[in-house]
């Protein structure tokens, strides 16, 4: 079992200043993912998984302390990796587990934004506004693994639904604006992702779970917050100028428009402070 874990969807988290270190918020913080993440691969774990893989995918990404994670799990950290938030995952997982995800930018989903909030307005997949768990879904599909586990908002998981309609969602907060929402306490959050895990795993066993629902060739239309950003990135392969501020990138193989797309974003980073 691939587990992705982002930071903004926890139990609790409503402000940056929980996400981004140093300080003691965040530190509070990553005890409050740990918890999420912990629960994830205890429920994976009792319903018979065999082997998990972490993926520290926010941030710096490395919020996990690795020998507190459960069962003795592998986990990757660092912040360069070329697959990024999906960076190890292959055809040898069984499923997919993305936990502590946030809703797309634009959205009301507490911290929502997709990928880089200083330079993407929004993104469209197939035509259907899409966060960061339906673009990273695109891996998954390459790979022909099922994405079985959603867990933070009620933004979130309503996002996800379209393209992973057969996965397990867990709500651990309810958002209210962007920056605030009504969490669940933490040990009830962690015992409803336990529980959701554990039910994920069986739907896996019992062959009830599809791949994600993403037609192929598949299209991201990207709209960048300045037209300067849509000129960089249009000599990308694949890649079409749709508007001032707006490119589409097409691709038949899920995991190529995956890179094209993770390329762009970190191309882009080079214009924030113009």
């Amino acid at each position: 079992m691939y587990l992705s874990s982002d930071m903004e969807g926890t139990a609790g988290i409503v402000d940056w200043s929980q996400c981004r270190g140093p300080g003691a918020a965040y530190e509070a913080g990553c005890a409050l993912l740990l918890g999420e993440v912990n629960a994830a691969i205890d429920g994976a774990t009792e319903a018979g998984a065999t082997e998990v893989l972490v993926n520290d995918s926010h941030g710096a990404m490395a919020n996990l302390p690795p020998g507190a994670l459960h069962h003795g799990v592998s986990c990757v950290s660092g912040r360069h990796k070329p697959l990024y938030m999906m960076e190890r995952m292959g055809p040898a997982f069984d499923a997919v587990f993305f936990v502590s995800y946030h809703g797309s930018m634009g959205s009301n989903g507490v911290l929502s934004h997709t990928y880089n909030p200083r330079a993407v307005s929004e993104v469209r997949l197939n035509g259907a506004v899409a966060g960061e768990s339906a673009i990273n879904g695109l891996v998954a599909l390459g790979h022909r693994v099922p994405v079985t586990l959603v867990t933070g908002d009620q933004v979130t998981i309503e996002e996800a639904r379209p393209f992973f309609p057969d996965a397990v969602g867990v709500v651990v907060k309810q958002a209210v604006t962007r920056a605030s929402a009504d969490s669940l306490h933490p040990e009830k959050a962690c015992e409803l992702i336990r529980a959701g895990a554990s039910e994920a795993v069986a739907r896996i066993t019992a062959g009830s779970m599809e791949l994600p629902k993403i037609a192929l060739p598949a299209t991201l239309e990207i709209a960048w917050l300045t037209a300067d950003m849509a000129e960089l990135v249009e000599p990308l392969p694949g890649t079409r100028r749709a508007g001032t501020r707006t490119v589409e990138i097409t691709d038949e193989d899920p995991l190529r428009l995956y890179r094209t797309f993770t390329t762009a974003i970190a191309l882009t980073r080079s214009l924030v402070e113009l």
